[in-house]
């Protein structure tokens, strides 16, 4: 197997973060064999077996009983992975932020095209869900090529997964849709049984085809691995150039703000503004909070809960009855930030992979707990605001 250089001989950018080894022991049991297996270890409950990565339990269908333990799932491939030292990259290193940029930019595009080419009167299956079909997919597959993109490069891996998988499936666009749904924010012929029967089924089917499409992409995933080519890592000068790439890349998006036409700002050039800023606020809180609870990752879920406050008062705002009290171009900054920055601080994707390696119990807490405490968080922000008669059921913001 190709390896990037001598292990005597480490680049300063590969050099082991002991701090990684620090976050992976938190909230794990002691008393592990002598040979120290790794935090990111996942046991399972149906043959008491050992994982080393979240792919394989989907794929096997099987399930870990400390949601600890899924910590490793947003970080570059480590020691669980049998990587070599030079190969390891810490979660919080310049390569991996860097990646982290384009895959922020490049999810939100495929968001938002998405929803636009999938918004359309009559249709049968609302926008998001081919949204979060799309996410659940792509991140199922890439959790079980972790260690063939650990033996190549491991930053691609959280560029995918954490960069572009996050910021393309959003949670609390999904929370507000089924708010919205409560509240018939469409302004629908309907009575309140019909509004209630939405609510349910953006939830219920939401659930549904996220879990099914994670599980189906870790599937996937297993029929490709072993035909996979081991192919040599880059080297130092592709690493660096990529990097700088990487940086330039997201650089360009505010340039693209002012120099694109102002009709394109409200769809597209100011989330991509905010989106490299959600996805490392999201990221960061997975890396310091997901080791932390052994009942369901923190981090994720504290991510998902700020992300939908925020995306509430942002809403309400956007929707402050006439006169309205904000200029186009503020209009389209808070545009922005409800795209771009709630929407890759949220992420479906992730909390899909979590919510299916889980067993059963803690598997279903953290969706209970997740789905009610968006919608209070929604109804205390935004439904205050409708009650109050502050704001509007639709959006009254002009951007142009």
């Amino acid at each position: 197997m190709a390896t990037l250089h001598d292990t005597s001989e480490k680049d300063p950018e590969l050099v082991h973060d002991p701090t990684q080894d620090q976050f992976q022991a938190q909230g794990q049991d002691v008393g592990d064999d002598s040979k120290g297996t790794s935090s990111g270890m996942l046991s399972s409950r149906t043959a008491g077996r050992v994982h080393s990565d979240v792919g394989d339990v989907l794929a096997r269908h099987t399930s870990v009983d400390d949601a600890a333990s899924l910590a490793s799932i947003d970080r570059p491939p480590s020691e669980e992975e049998k990587l070599p030292p030079a190969k390891i990259y810490p979660p919080l290193s310049f390569p991996v932020i860097a990646l982290l940029m384009p895959a922020s930019i490049f999810g939100v595009l495929a968001r938002l095209g998405l929803q636009a080419i999938t918004t359309y009167d009559g249709r049968a299956v609302f926008p998001l869900a081919w949204v979060q079909a799309a996410g659940c997919l792509t991140m199922g597959f890439a959790l079980g090529m972790k260690e063939p993109f650990g033996r190549f490069y491991g930053p691609l891996y959280t560029a995918v997964t954490t960069g572009f998988c996050g910021s393309l499936t959003t949670f609390s666009g999904w929370q507000l849709d089924v708010f919205e749904s409560w509240i018939n924010g469409i302004a629908s012929h309907r009575d309140w049984f019909r509004d209630a029967i939405d609510g349910i089924g953006k939830t219920i089917f939401t659930l549904a085809i996220s879990l099914s499409a994670i599980s189906f992409g870790a599937r996937l995933a297993t029929l490709v691995v072993p035909r996979v080519p081991t192919l040599p890592p880059p080297p130092r000068p592709v690493r660096y150039a990529l990097s700088a790439l990487a940086v330039l890349v997201y650089a360009a998006a505010y340039p693209a703000y002012f120099r694109l036409p102002a009709r394109f700002r409200h769809d597209a050039t100011a989330a991509l503004l905010f989106s490299f800023p959600g996805t490392l606020s999201r990221y960061a809180l997975s890396v310091a909070l997901n080791a932390r609870l052994k009942l369901f990752p923190l981090g994720t879920f504290a991510a998902n809960m700020l992300g939908t406050a925020l995306l509430g008062a942002l809403q309400a705002l956007q929707s402050v009855q006439h006169p309205h009290p904000f200029a186009p171009d503020a209009c389209v900054v808070l545009k922005g930030l409800a795209d771009g920055y709630c929407g890759c601080l949220t992420t479906v994707s992730t909390f899909a992979a979590e919510v299916a390696a889980l067993d059963g119990r803690r598997a279903w807490v953290y969706v209970a707990v997740s789905w009610l405490c968006s919608q209070v968080l929604l109804a205390i922000v935004l439904g205050a605001s409708l009650g109050a008669g502050h704001v509007s059921r639709q959006i009254t913001c002009k951007y142009v």
